[in-house]
Formats: structure tokens, sequence, C-alpha cells
């Protein structure tokens, strides 16, 4: 079986309710980033920080995965799929896709303040005064802002590995999931799915100027006809 990479941002969820990490201005969800995404942000206020993925894992809980997180999942019948997503959100996992790395962390798990290798599930609120077996504050599994990215290299070592490159609803423009490109070997083809593509075409780079929802299924069967 050839092996797929497929690097997911937050085009891939939009279309199934999901909020994108920021708008134009800068804001999320009319925070401040560094308000509700950093470690300053949470000295300076963890009931604050606490309530912003409280309600973005109550969102999450409500919504389904799309037709390009299916179309992935369905794409392990007839290739080594191995997905590296940018996104907090368990959507590819409920679509069915076996071998997901989540790079920046899951918003469906709590962490301890006092060990960040402490991690459980968590898919209720996380309130000041949950506190981990060690009597320490829980905060949300996610990677902020100044916060190492602990799955890089793993990411890495899989991107190496791939025959085919995908990348779906993320600029790359972003550090340091964009230098996961360094890493794909050379000369294989590679596709990119953006509405709003910023890249250029080349003899190994195509194009699908698409959602998500509609340039994943796409491609999907595109290579599914060529694995035959």
């Amino acid at each position: 079986m050839k092996k797929i990479v497929v690097l997911t941002g937050a085009g891939v969820s939009a279309e199934s309710g999901i909020s994108t990490f920021r708008d134009a201005d800068g804001l999320w969800e009319n925070h401040d980033i560094m308000e509700i995404a950093s470690p300053t942000g949470w000295e300076r206020n963890q009931k604050l920080v606490l309530e912003f993925y409280n309600k973005r894992r109550r969102q999450l809980l409500e919504v389904e995965p799309n037709p390009a997180h299916l179309a992935l999942a369905k794409l392990e019948k007839y290739y080594d799929v191995e997905i590296i997503t940018q996104n907090i959100d368990d959507l590819h996992e409920r679509a069915g896709s076996t071998k997901v790395t989540h790079l920046h962390g899951e918003l469906l798990k709590a962490r301890s303040t006092f060990n960040e290798d402490l991690v459980m599930d968590w898919k209720k609120d996380i309130k000041i005064g949950d506190f981990c077996e060690h009597n320490y504050q829980l905060r949300p599994h996610v990677v902020w802002f100044g916060e190492a990215v602990p799955m890089f290299e793993k990411a890495a070592e899989i991107t190496a590995k791939a025959d085919i490159l995908i990348i779906i609803g993320t600029s790359m423009q972003v550090y340091p999931a964009a230098g996961l490109m360094e890493f794909a070997p050379r000369d294989i083809p590679v596709y990119f799915i953006d509405p709003k593509p910023n890249v250029t075409p080349g003899k190994q780079l195509e194009i699908i100027s698409e959602r998500a929802s509609k340039g994943v299924p796409q491609l999907v069967d595109k290579l599914i006809k060529s694995s035959a």
C-alpha cells in the first residue's frame, strides 16, 4: 500500500460548524488570542481561559464530521493513510480515520498543570477546582502560543515516509506546522485543497480550489481509481 500523509487545518472543520482559529481582525470569538491561548493569559485569568475552551468543547460535542472527514476515512481501504492535523477537535476520529496525530493538542482531553504528561479524557467543562491526582489545577490539553509542540518530531517522521502528500484547509504559513513540508520526500505528488490557495501550482503540486467538503471527496475518488 502506498502511504498518503494528510495535513489538515481549520478549513476541514469549518464546514462542520467549528469556529475557525481567528477572524481577519486577529480576534477569536472577540478575544485577543494571547488572552485565551498563551501561558501568560492562563496565569492572568484561568477562569476566562477555562470558560473559552468549555464553550469550544460544548460546541464540538454538538457537531458532526463533514464529507471531507468521511472521504479521508474511506481512503484507508486503499492506502496507508496518516493524518496530521492542526485541529484540536476529534472529527477525523469520529469519521473513522484510525491514524491521527494532533499537533496542537485535543479539546476532549485535560491535563495536569503539575505534570504535562498526566493527560485524561475529558468531555465536560473544566472548572476551577478540578484537580489532578497531585492536587494541581487541570487545564485544556491544548498547545498555546509560546509552548513547545511535542508531537512535531513524530509528525516530521510520518511526513518523511509519504508517497503522496495532501494539504487541506490550511495556509501552511504558521510555524512549526508549515515546516513539515520540508520533511516530505522530493518529487512526490502534492495536492493542495483550499478555496483561496496561496501557493503556485507546479510539476508535482496540484491545486484544487474548492472547499474541503467538495474538494476532498473529488480527490479521494481520483486516488481510489488510480489505486486499482
